[in-house]
């Protein structure tokens, strides 16, 4: 059975590179332009994982975080940030982000997290 993730980020860039990497894996890849079109597009695939960007327009990643959760409390959600957002990163972890990625990233490392996050117990 393949594992299906939500690659959220309004940089068309780097949805690709992280699509490219987990469907090369094998992983069904669904891909949202923001925070409301991830919250949608969760409701309607129910993935095993999200990737989610978290600096977007019209909803921020961390506030489509707080609303998946709250619709799903067991929501696997990897936050994707760029290099200083350690503030942002904590709110995230508080929040019940399983983990983080930042941004640049090598490919193994993606690999390695979203793996790692879909093996562990969503945080409550």
């Amino acid at each position: 059975m393949s594992r299906t993730v939500l690659v959220v980020d309004d940089a068309a860039f780097m949805r690709m590179m992280i699509r490219d990497i987990l469907s090369k894996e094998g992983y069904v890849i669904h891909e949202a332009v923001n925070g409301r079109d991830a919250v949608e597009k969760y409701t309607e695939v129910h993935p095993d994982l999200v990737t989610m960007d978290i600096t977007m327009p019209e909803m921020s990643g961390l506030d489509a975080l707080r609303i998946i959760r709250e619709k799903d409390p067991v929501a696997r959600v990897l936050m994707v940030s760029a290099m200083g957002q350690q503030k942002m990163i904590v709110e995230a972890l508080e929040s019940g982000a399983m983990d983080f990625l930042v941004k640049p990233f090598q490919p193994t490392k993606v690999l390695e997290t979203v793996k790692k996050c879909l093996q562990s117990s969503p945080r409550h």
